[in-house]
Formats: C-alpha cells, structure tokens, sequence
C-alpha cells in the first residue's frame, strides 16, 4: 500500500541514511519541511551545500575547518606541548565542550577496525607520529572510544608512542565502557579527562 509520493518517499529513504534517524523521525522531518517556507527551506538548502563545499580537515590536526587551519591550531593560547588524540571531529567539540582541556588536538579520522577492514594506515597515525617527534610535544592524551576499536586504537597508539619518551595517558574514569565520546555530557568528559591514567 502506498501512503506517500514517490518523492517523499524518496527524500524519507534519503534521510533514514543520516545517523540517528529512522523512518518515523525523517516522516517529520518531512512535515516540517513541508510546513515551512520556501525561503526556510532554500536556506537550509543552501547551508547544506556550503557546508559540503566550504569544510575540509585542518592541515595539522585533521579537525574540520573552513581555513587551511582550524581555529584551535591557531590559537597561541593552547599548550602546543599537550595533545590529545580523538577518532572523530565530534569528539574535539565534546571535550571543548568540558572547557576542561587547553592543550591541542589530533583528528584520526576513525579507529582500527578489523571487521570493517579498517586498519592503522587508513587513519592519521602517521602525521600523529611526525607532529609529536617535530612539534615539542610533552604528553600526549589518548582519547578514544572506549570501545573494543577505540581500545584497539589506543593500544596500538601507546606502543607507537611510548618510545618516543613523551608523557603518555589514557582518558580513564568517568566514561562508561562501551560509549562513544560525543554522546557523553561535559560533568563526565570533564571528569574523564582529571583522571585520565599511564598506559
């Protein structure tokens, strides 16, 4: 039985692609967009595809930017010396968020995951490697999911990073085992990272 257009239909399997959001959840997102305006929706439109045009990975730590640099690298009031390694851009703005972090940041792009065929050379390990030996790095966070490929990720970090004789912690307490970073409140990340441990 068809209840819908076909190109509502269309635009709900377009929409139920996007994370988080399901069928019931793109029928009213259509609703809305059907009870805006056309400028509402052109705007929306249009913001869109900047978006998709304007945003690229910062040259040095692979967050998102509209400049060849983002604007945490460009910031000469972050500790340079204290890094932290994230999987994703979502995860920078979480622990932004916290206000409890002034150091800089390394955007892997992901995590080491075997079964989807993702391994060290698909993410950022070697421009990590190269800023902490180029850069006077002094410690170094790692801030990965504590899931099985965030803890993958970070044990195969520390045996990249412990030789090179920086500081080397672990976000520790506060996040559950199993969560992601950017579904965590900032009173947890906070929290996580004042006790983050050596690996």
């Amino acid at each position: 039985m068809v209840t819908y257009t076909g190109s509502i239909e269309k635009l709900i399997n377009l929409l139920i692609k996007l994370p988080g959001i399901g069928r019931r959840s793109a029928e009213r997102i259509i609703g809305y967009i059907l009870d805006s305006s056309d400028d509402e929706i052109k705007n929306l439109a249009e913001a869109v595809v900047k978006v998709k045009e304007n945003v690229h990975f910062c040259r040095i730590c692979h967050n998102l930017s509209e400049e060849e640099t983002c604007a945490i690298c460009r910031d000469l009031r972050r500790n340079k010396s204290l890094l932290c390694v994230v999987e994703k851009p979502s995860d920078v703005s979480s622990i932004e968020k916290t206000e409890a972090f002034r150091g800089v940041y390394h955007v892997l792009l992901g995590a080491i995951a075997p079964l989807e065929g993702k391994g060290p050379s698909d993410l950022k390990i070697d421009s990590l490697i190269k800023r902490i030996k180029e850069e006077n790095i002094q410690e170094v966070i790692i801030a990965t999911d504590s899931d099985t490929e965030g803890e993958t990720t970070a044990l195969y970090l520390a045996k990249l990073i412990k030789p090179l004789g920086v500081s080397l912690s672990r976000i520790g307490l506060g996040l559950p085992v199993g969560s992601n970073l950017e579904y965590a409140d900032s009173a947890t990340l906070s929290k996580a990272l004042e006790s983050r441990r050596p690996v």
